[in-house]
């Protein structure tokens, strides 16, 4: 039915992630299909190498398209491309513009107020009551017309070099044999992150118990890091490694791969870790848990019983003892329970753990 097809989600990376089970459900559905994905150009790296899709065009937001002329000329090299079907899995202004404006013989999915009009079927995003895949997909199916759904996960290919750096970067780190934990402590809200000493405590239990501790993040998170790291009895061991702000997105990807578990906040490096197949262990505050849990059964999400949860905003406004309490309440004892659990199940398998195809429910912990 369809021949030229273009998704679009300009958002981050663990958004984008969540895009690649639609990619793959399109492929399955139109194999004769062009299919083209629309992304930031900074993320590419993530899907640029994505197996179901033709082509990954790029925006540069922050850069040379971040202009009215630009992104003008922007949606007109869209247009000149005659897609027959848009499906838009972005729902802000920029997203909505270029998906009404591409002149798409059929152009579908979420929409800001205004460019709706020039949509021919808007939809819900269901996030706070099921999962954004999951949302995604009712997007594919009502209103794109497909009819299966072939749901693999979240998916990711490295690109080339990555996997060989990546190579480079762990045995200039670490002993060979080492068994590493991954740590991501940085969050793109305040509200995401569980507490610096906190973090700084699990990294030391595991150190001393013969584990090497690799700290992953952006820039952005590299004071985060260093304040964290300040905090620990370990600080000065060798089988504490850095990696914040120093390696690319494809690196991360091939780092976390030989990780035997993630702890990580709720952020885009844990759906990487989701899509590189590493047992993951997570912490939930201001996020709807249905929306956004890690989509791996194997996985486990752990959260309190606060009344404002899930807030969904970015900083807590509650003050002295209240503040942050759905981060505060927990404990380490209790995520250090389900990392021991999950090291016991998987670390032998490291690298090599087997897809269960259909099993995304991760195991929901209310302390």
């Amino acid at each position: 039915m369809y021949k030229n097809i273009l998704v679009i989600n300009l958002m981050h990376i663990g958004d984008l992630m969540l895009v690649t089970p639609v990619l793959r459900t399109l492929r399955a559905n139109y194999p004769q299909a062009r299919i083209s994905l629309l992304a930031d150009k900074k993320l590419a790296d993530l899907v640029q190498y994505n197996k179901h899709i033709d082509e990954c065009l790029l925006i540069d937001k922050k850069g040379k398209d971040d202009h009215f002329l630009a992104f003008a000329r922007f949606i007109l090299g869209i247009r000149h491309k005659h897609f027959d079907l848009v499906i838009n899995l972005h729902r802000n202004e920029r997203a909505s513009a270029i998906a009404a404006f591409s002149g798409a013989k059929r152009i579908v999915g979420y929409s800001k107020p205004g460019f709706s009009l020039l949509f021919d079927k808007v939809m819900p995003n269901l996030k706070a009551v099921k999962h954004q895949i999951h949302s995604h997909f009712d997007v594919l199916q009502e209103a794109a017309g497909v009819e299966k759904i072939d749901d693999g996960g979240l998916e990711m290919w490295l690109p080339p070099g990555a996997q060989e750096s990546a190579d480079k970067i762990w045995s200039k780190s670490y002993a060979e044999g080492q068994k590493v934990v991954a740590f991501n402590i940085g969050a793109s809200w305040k509200t995401k992150r569980w507490c610096d000493d906190y973090f700084a405590e699990c990294a030391d239990q595991l150190i001393e118990r013969g584990y090497g501790i690799a700290f992953f993040g952006g820039p952005m998170d590299t004071k985060l890091v260093e304040a964290c790291i300040r905090k620990m009895r370990s600080k000065n061991s060798n089988a504490l490694q850095i990696f914040t702000g120093r390696v690319s997105l494809g690196e991360l990807a091939a780092l976390l791969k030989k990780c035997v578990l993630f702890l990580t906040t709720d952020s885009g490096p844990m759906h990487v870790g989701v899509a590189m197949n590493v047992p993951v262990v997570t912490m939930f505050g201001a996020s709807p848990v249905p929306g956004f849990y890690p989509y791996d059964a194997k996985d486990v999400l752990l959260k309190t019983p606060e009344k404002c949860h899930p807030c969904g905003i970015h900083e807590c406004p509650k003050q002295g003892a209240d503040n942050m309490a759905c981060m505060k309440h927990i404990p380490v004892a209790a995520v250090m329970h389900y990392v021991d659990e999950l090291l016991a199940a998987y670390e032998d398998q490291a690298g090599n753990i087997p897809r269960i195809y259909g099993q995304y429910q991760c195991k929901v912990v209310e302390l």
